[in-house]
């Protein structure tokens, strides 16, 4: 992983940790249930967007190397593993 995709990454992380941080106070103060699912809303947004910058980063790192590669293997494997990822995480980007 290259190091601007870590920074942003971590970043992102950050940030969902506070917003689910805030869900679990929002729950504790029994706060209106309305508002506390728009904040559950907006950290699963938060969490696709991460999954985004590290699916971003990993073809153009690792799936990249592995299609110039020039071995047949490696490039099957990293399509198969794309395919898979694609199929779990279809919904992102989808909004």
């Amino acid at each position: 992983m290259q190091q601007e995709t870590r920074d942003q990454a971590r970043r992102r992380i950050r940030r969902i940790s506070g917003q689910v941080a805030g869900i679990e106070r929002m729950i504790e103060e029994d706060r209106y249930c309305v508002d506390v699912l728009l904040q559950v809303a907006a950290a699963r947004a938060a969490l696709d967007s991460l999954g985004k910058v590290l699916l971003k980063g990993h073809v153009e790192t690792c799936v990249s190397d592995a299609l110039a590669s020039g071995r047949a293997r490696d490039r099957q494997e990293k399509i198969a593993e794309l395919m898979e990822v694609f199929a779990k995480f279809a919904h992102i980007g989808g909004r």
